[in-house]
């Protein structure tokens, strides 16, 4: 199954913008890994989150029928640390899309205060120029994806 880092979306206008929430706790292991003593959410999980609502706003404008992957990381400043009992908001918009894939960035808040500005390019695997082959089927996008997005729909009472 595909790891989710993000728990919920609280707003999402296709083809635009989307905000995903995610509520750190004591209880993930991985927040002990860096500093044993002084956990914290790991820049890489902040950026994992951030491509994460950001991928699924640009799977959700061709319908989730490409293969949408992260391609590159832009740029990612961070402000501040994120400790257990935050909640992170990721906040995304779609910059620029087309056919082989797109370009977004958003911000990162921990109750309205700056954590990062990230910006992230995507790629849509089966429109790429290379001419590399890739399985039929949507790994990306799969039918446990979809149960975990329609989910996330009832839950937000949003449309996505």
């Amino acid at each position: 199954m595909r790891w989710l880092w993000i728990d919920r979306f609280v707003e999402f206008t296709p083809h635009k913008s989307a905000v995903a929430v995610k509520c750190v706790t004591l209880a993930e292991d991985h927040l002990h890994d860096l500093y044993p003593d002084f956990p914290i959410v790991p820049h890489s999980l902040i950026i994992e989150g951030m491509a994460q609502t950001a991928g699924i706003l640009v799977g959700d404008a061709r319908n989730f029928a490409e293969k949408v992957i992260l391609a590159k990381i832009g740029r990612a400043t961070f402000s501040r640390l994120v400790r257990p009992g935050e909640t992170l908001r990721f906040a995304a918009n779609i910059d620029q899309l087309s056919d082989h894939g797109a370009s977004a960035s958003g911000t990162v808040t921990v109750d309205n205060l700056l954590v990062a500005e990230i910006k992230l390019m995507f790629s849509h695997i089966d429109q790429n120029l290379s001419g590399a082959q890739f399985p039929e089927h949507n790994f990306v996008f799969g039918p446990q994806f979809s149960q975990l997005i329609e989910a996330y729909r009832l839950k937000a009472d949003i449309s996505i």
